[in-house]
């Protein structure tokens, strides 16, 4: 499962420049890293007819949530666009089982162009965490997780065959914080206690910076 390793000094526009060159359907996810490449994102392409936006994972919280990763997309490129695009969000005021019902019938027959996924301190991506059963499902689309870090709040992910299934999985991981995790999921073993180095897309380009990309080998 080879990686592509993109060291960049401008991590969030490198990824903005692939959310704006996909073609249909792209997930994105939360954490701290996508808000800026979104807003970048908006400010290239505010015209996104004819896409289709959904999300690796969410909370099972109401859409005005704080912890609701469709809020964030809503803020940091949903509002900035001029025209949007069709979408998919997580039905986080349900129950996070109901929901997952929900998005695994709606994905079908859905291939994702571009899943811009990040990594917890925990090596997990989207909300698939260290030996969480979740890592095994070969059937479903979408699954009720158990969150393994604060905030302990249900939700709901899209799992490992969606993921193998995209045309291109981008992780975008900036910041020294990361180097060891980073390291972990591109450079060691494969493990399931690292879910992210289990992850992979049909391609995977991995955007760093010099922080994030310290531990890595060199050469």
């Amino acid at each position: 499962m080879s990686v592509e390793i993109r060291v960049e000094d401008e991590p969030a526009r490198a990824a903005a420049e692939f959310l704006v060159a996909a073609s249909a359907h792209v997930a994105l996810s939360g954490g701290s890293a996508p808000g800026r490449a979104h807003e970048i994102a908006a400010e290239l392409r505010p015209d996104w007819s004819g896409m289709h936006i959904w999300f690796g994972d969410d909370r099972a919280v109401p859409p005005d949530d704080e912890l609701s990763n469709y809020r964030l997309a809503k803020e940091t490129l949903l509002d900035r666009l001029s025209v949007q695009p069709e979408v998919h969000r997580i039905r986080g005021e349900l129950d996070a089982a109901e929901a997952a019902d929900l998005y695994d019938e709606e994905l079908r027959g859905v291939t994702l162009d571009l899943a811009l996924n990040g990594i917890g301190p925990d090596g997990h991506t989207a909300s698939l965490f260290p030996y969480a059963p979740g890592l095994d499902e070969t059937e479903r689309r979408a699954i009720a997780a158990e969150a393994q870090l604060d905030p302990f709040v249900p939700r709901v992910t899209m799992t490992p065959p969606v993921f193998a299934a995209a045309k291109l999985l981008v992780y975008l991981v900036p910041g020294e914080a990361k180097a060891e995790v980073v390291r972990r999921a591109f450079a060691d073993e494969p493990s399931r206690e690292i879910p992210a180095s289990l992850i992979r897309g049909r391609r995977t380009i991995v955007i760093l910076d010099s922080g994030s990309a310290s531990q890595l080998p060199q050469g």
